[in-house]
């Protein structure tokens, strides 16, 4: 029986410590990111004119087939 208590234990401890590290994560991943409104303007990248209008959006042969396969209107 005091096999089965082990194994018992043992499982036990993982969870708790799977459980801790999931908090531990949870707790670390909003310090880790950072809004774009809070970067700092001398860090933010800066966009020249030409960059600010060059052409962003191109219907490609794959766009196409997927706005044809997804019956939408373009």
């Amino acid at each position: 029986m005091s096999g089965k208590d082990d194994k018992v234990a043992e499982r036990r401890g993982f969870l708790r410590t799977l459980g801790i590290g999931a908090a531990a994560a949870a707790a670390a991943a909003p310090a880790a990111a950072q809004r774009a409104d809070q970067v700092p303007a001398g860090q933010a990248r800066k966009e020249n004119e030409a960059d600010r209008l060059k052409a962003r959006y191109r219907v490609t042969e794959d766009v196409a087939a997927f706005y044809r396969t997804n019956r939408y209107e373009y």
